[in-house]
């Protein structure tokens, strides 16, 4: 089973949408997209709520 890490190499603010697109196999600019317009379409504070949550409980992955 893969574990979520935060991407050292494949980070902005955070790693959490480098890790993602890690696990996913799918490249990060998409994730932040959809990020982004999921904040758009919820409400900003719910989406930085939860990444700074995600900040907090997902663990820097190794370096490779």
């Amino acid at each position: 089973m893969k574990r979520i890490y935060r991407s050292k190499t494949d980070a902005k603010l955070a790693g959490i949408c480098g890790g993602l697109g890690e696990i996913f196999a799918v490249d990060s600019t998409l994730i932040r997209l959809a990020f982004v317009f999921v904040a758009m379409a919820t409400g900003l504070l719910p989406m930085i709520i939860t990444y700074f949550i995600g900040w907090i409980i997902i663990p820097e992955g190794p370096l490779e």
